[in-house]
């Protein structure tokens, strides 16, 4: 897309502005605030065209186009919370299916009528995914679970042995109790099957029994869906292949934990379809994903220029800036655009809580490098759980941190969104998530970039699956017990590969496994000698 320059604005007062630029949603309560951005109305005027196209391109992603054209599949997130979209009544009917299926599981999980081998109650999860495979789940596990409601998560999402061995250690005396959910959309990816085969070692251990306590969430036949079907697991759940990592969170993948602690899956979906209808609207005054991408658009003058920072003023919200990071970036991050030209689009997205921050990173906000923007993200609502002690109630402080913390960016002219919200339950997450969402298919739209495949990460893990290839190739050299040296190693590799990679991996590897030795010293990586026992 081809985006015409404006002319300079005049910005009006304050008040004004924010008068003139509020977005408001009497349904969902919703505020959206863009006035302390640098955009006014000449700028919606003049950019209302090309608003009007990339919103024409969401409507024929929604009616099935083929968008992610490297892997020649189409992207159909949006049709999880409006079936009817869909453009084949089968995968209407599947979406259908799978929520009803989700939906009767959670329930006779919850009260018992699904429970392991001996008829005991589950009473936790382990969650293995990675990406948006658990940055989804965890975000609405952190927002709502409350406890002696529903199951208690544990997430395996890294592949780090202390992290594994700390999340199962922690189980020790309920495993048999614990359903493990694996996510893994292809099931080969390596870290959930990784993470899965300990989980299952350790269930055997303590005594389980895996195949009645796991679940998978991935496409029909995949790996994983086959290994599923062949050791008889408790439930298997549909990952359609048009649904991105990214954008899962209104699949089985967000789904099923928000049914397992107690949590409205009807609710969430029937947020995100509200969002998603109101930023179908082709004015983008009335159309809060319009005035999202267009506020990022104008402030890093369309080639990304300036950092998001998100700032959720609500400590259950605290993952909310990671599970905008991948959305965002993984999202945006793209070297070329659809015609081929380099273009190093992206977004970078940083962020924690209000008004943690406050004591942290926020003084450079106002005070270093002008290269962001903010995103406050406000409930009005407080709990009523904790009341005022001598007239003092810490939700009028914590709001009182948020204005304070806005109105002090503003005064030094750093650019700031608000996002306000009556009350935080599961609907306004749907809702807000299906902001962002649209908000980055209208941004990709106006930089002309493919905002659905990832083929950096794509490079990464083929690049990890190479390195993994040579520690074997190294091992099996090493093994006749001959010493030898980086240069030498290399020499006998079949495939070529760098001295600095087989310095890497032997360092790995003498410091974990006792077979292996070195001679030499490590500040001269040129006089080693590696050999094996």
């Amino acid at each position: 897309m081809t985006i015409p320059q404006p002319s300079s604005s005049n910005h009006s007062s304050n008040w004004d502005r924010f008068c003139d630029l509020i977005w408001f949603n009497s349904e969902l309560d919703l505020w959206l605030d863009i006035s302390r951005m640098h955009l006014d109305n000449s700028d919606l005027s003049f950019y209302q065209p090309v608003i009007q196209e990339a919103i024409n391109s969401l409507i024929k992603l929604e009616n099935g186009a083929i968008s992610n054209i490297d892997e020649d599949r189409q992207v159909g997130h949006y049709w999880l919370r409006n079936p009817a979209l869909a453009p084949d009544p089968n995968q209407s009917q599947t979406i259908i299916q799978t929520i009803n299926l989700i939906k009767s599981f959670g329930k006779d999980i919850l009260e018992n009528k699904i429970s392991n081998k001996s008829g005991q109650k589950f009473t936790d999860v382990i969650w293995i995914g990675i990406g948006g495979s658990s940055l989804g789940p965890l975000l609405i596990c952190n927002s709502f679970y409350k406890r002696g409601r529903g199951l208690k998560f544990h997430f395996l999402d890294n592949i780090d042995p202390d992290g594994i061995h700390n999340v199962l250690s922690s189980l020790e005396d309920n495993i048999k109790s614990t359903l493990c959910v694996v996510v893994s959309k292809s099931g080969g990816t390596p870290e959930p099957r990784l993470c899965m085969n300990q989980v299952h070692r350790f269930i055997e251990l303590n005594g389980g029994h895996p195949p009645s306590q796991s679940v998978a969430i991935t496409m029909r036949s995949s790996q994983l869906d086959v290994l599923a079907d062949n050791q008889g697991w408790l439930k298997r759940f549909d990952l359609p292949d048009w649904v991105g990592g990214r954008t899962s969170i209104t699949s089985a993948v967000g789904l099923l934990p928000a049914v397992l602690i107690g949590e409205s899956v009807d609710d969430f979906l029937l947020g995100a379809a509200a969002m998603d209808k109101e930023t179908r609207n082709l004015n983008i005054k009335n159309n809060p994903a319009s005035l999202l991408a267009l506020s990022w658009y104008l402030s890093g003058s369309g080639k990304g220029l300036r950092d998001m920072v998100v700032l959720p003023y609500k400590d259950c919200l605290s993952v909310f800036s990671r599970y905008l990071q991948q959305l965002i970036m993984e999202s945006l991050g793209k070297k070329y655009n659809r015609k081929g030209d380099v273009v190093n689009q992206g977004i970078a997205v940083y962020g924690n809580k209000g008004s943690t921050d406050q004591h942290a990173y926020v003084q450079q906000l106002r005070d270093g490098l002008d290269n962001f923007f903010v995103n406050f993200i406000e409930i009005l609502e407080d709990s009523p759980n904790i009341t005022a002690i001598d007239s003092e109630n810490p939700g009028d402080f914590l709001s009182g941190f948020l204005q304070g913390t806005r109105k002090a960016l503003s005064e030094e002219g750093r650019q700031n969104i608000t996002i306000t919200s009556k009350k935080y339950n599961i609907k306004i997450l749907g809702s807000i998530i299906a902001l962002f969402e649209r908000a980055v298919g209208i941004y990709a739209e106006m930089v002309d970039i493919n905002a659905y495949h990832q083929p950096g990460v794509e490079a990464g893990k083929l690049a990890a699956a190479e390195v993994l290839d040579s520690q074997l190739a190294i091992e099996k050299i090493l093994s006749d017990k001959t010493p030898r040296s980086v240069n030498q190693l290399e020499s006998l590799l079949d495939k070529p590969n760098s001295s600095e990679s087989i310095y890497w991996i032997m360092r790995h590897l003498t410091a974990n496994n006792n077979s292996y030795y070195y001679k030499g010293e490590w500040e001269d990586p040129k006089s080693l000698i590696f050999g094996i026992r």
